[in-house]
């Protein structure tokens, strides 16, 4: 663990905790579907197949989005690890959720490709740990029929709960305490892209 380096990163970037074969990222859930979850590595038959659901590589965009585990329904943060190849394979079968004319050409085009894709991207300001936006972004990756159930039923290696680890990481910050939860961060670092497969997915 440890926190991001001094460069600034480019506005538009992957970076996540990583290993040669998985990547790791984050969901929060209520209790009832996280726990057990977290319990047997694998989502509950309560989890919502027809549902897209929502993958952020970044901590503390998760930690912005459920309130640090406090939101209702969202009390239980889960980091799930995934595999790379899986990871990859959403991104390039992945569309932008906005339309960019410079990429898609005309908004129904765009239109069409968001409704055939069974994945989505979404680029959001990056937050510190005051949860204060950042001037670059950070990768929210919807996924939604085939690529969910890919997710659910072949991607994930693991499932841990890192409620306890949110929990410490905001008390140090309500203390002041900021290098202190700083150091307790996952460490994210740039994720390795292949080519220009995924130019689809930066706006420009």
């Amino acid at each position: 663990m440890g926190t991001p380096g001094d460069r600034q990163p480019p506005r538009y970037g992957i970076r996540a905790r990583h290993t040669d074969s998985t990547v790791t990222v984050y969901q929060a859930y209520h209790p009832g579907i996280g726990r057990v979850a977290a319990r047997d590595g694998r989502f509950p038959s309560s989890w919502k197949r027809d549902r897209m659901t929502w993958i952020k590589p970044s901590f503390l965009w998760m930690m912005y989005r459920c309130g640090w585990g406090t939101k209702e329904n969202q009390e239980t943060v889960l980091a799930v690890e995934i595999s790379r190849e899986g990871f990859d394979w959403a991104l390039r079968h992945a569309c932008l959720s906005h339309h960019v004319p410079a990429l898609h050409g005309d908004a129904a085009a765009w239109k069409r490709l968001l409704k055939q894709a069974p994945a989505r991207v979404q680029w959001d300001p990056e937050r510190d740990l005051r949860l204060n936006p950042l001037p670059h972004r950070s990768l929210q990756l919807g996924l939604a029929g085939e690529a969910a159930a890919r997710y659910a039923d072949e991607w994930i290696a693991g499932i841990e709960d890192v409620t306890p680890l949110a929990a410490e990481i905001h008390a140090r910050v309500r203390a002041g305490e900021l290098e202190r939860a700083a150091a307790l961060l996952p460490e994210e670092r740039p994720y390795p892209l292949k080519g220009d497969d995924l130019a689809h997915l930066f706006p420009r």
